[in-house]
């Protein structure tokens, strides 16, 4: 299979940022959209600061920066996707607003044959596929944060999506250097299905006054050797973006450890989303 050379990302926040970044190291030209000026540009500076972490930390050298920054385009206009191989829409966890994407997506690009995936991380990919004329090539790809660290990718198939459709995604997956798993088309997929339900433990733990946040997560990086505790890391995925998937899930299930809890929703409600608002469980640095 021929891989791909012409990438568009809808989408540059943190995910969208992070995925141009690893797709334009790994050689692939890639054309970026957004919605507004501003947000274009807090995505442009985002992923300069990444790739200048990346040389002070000796992991890039000024050349490599420099080359895979000047394979990055930024764009607002989704006709100018007509020409890539391969999109990822990578906007809000909105079911909306991701079917609209899509939708236009299927429009805007010209090959019969360019894939377009969807880096949601709870949303049905049969709801996506089906509101496109080409089902057979949606699929989903999602991507773990902070993408340029995280290995990890999971491809889920729709009931649409053919096989050669997720191989050629799994090939895509590996250009980038990244290691895919197969996950199935339903709420949460894998990782979600099993981490979010563990997360919201422990908020209700801590909403329930059992213990304070860092006892909480001092034990679980203590006591099970993980690399950060449930509120840190729900600080790091944001909480506006764990309760749009919790919600997903219930939705879907019904079950109510996968519903979000009242403590989660307050929060979310007074903007406090964790690392990206400066506060969330702890307080952070602007």
């Amino acid at each position: 299979m021929n891989p791909v050379t012409r990438l568009g990302i809808v989408g540059c926040g943190l995910m969208g940022s992070g995925i141009a970044e690893v797709a334009a190291r790994s050689g692939i030209d890639v054309l970026v959209a957004e919605a507004t000026h501003d947000a274009a540009e807090e995505g442009r500076r985002r992923i300069t600061a990444s790739l200048d972490r990346g040389v002070s930390s000796g992991k890039l050298s000024d050349e490599q920066r420099d080359q895979a920054f000047s394979r990055l385009s930024f764009t607002h206009d989704l006709g100018d996707m007509a020409d890539r191989q391969f999109v990822i829409e990578a906007v809000a966890e909105n079911r909306d607003i991701k079917t609209d994407v899509i939708r236009a997506l299927d429009k805007a690009v010209e090959d019969p044959a360019a894939i377009l995936a969807t880096n949601t991380s709870s949303i049905p990919i049969i709801d996506l596929a089906i509101a496109t004329e080409r089902p057979t090539q949606v699929i989903g790809m999602h991507f773990f944060n902070p993408v340029p660290v995280q290995r990890l990718v999971e491809l889920i198939p729709a009931l649409t999506t053919t096989r050669e459709t997720v191989e050629r995604t799994r090939n895509f997956a590996q250009q980038l250097g990244k290691e895919a798993i197969q996950a199935p088309d339903r709420s949460g997929f894998v990782v979600n299905a099993l981490l979010i339900p563990y997360l919201l433990s422990a908020v209700r733990m801590l909403e329930a006054g059992a213990a304070v946040a860092s006892d909480i997560d001092r034990g679980m990086e203590l006591g099970c050797a993980h690399p950060m505790g449930p509120l840190r890391l729900l600080d790091l995925i944001g909480l506006d973006t764990a309760q749009a998937v919790a919600e997903s899930m219930y939705e879907e299930f019904k079950e109510p450890l996968y519903a979000p809890p009242a403590l989660l929703r307050r929060m979310v409600a007074a903007g406090h989303l964790g690392r990206k608002s400066g506060h969330g469980f702890y307080a952070y640095d602007a």
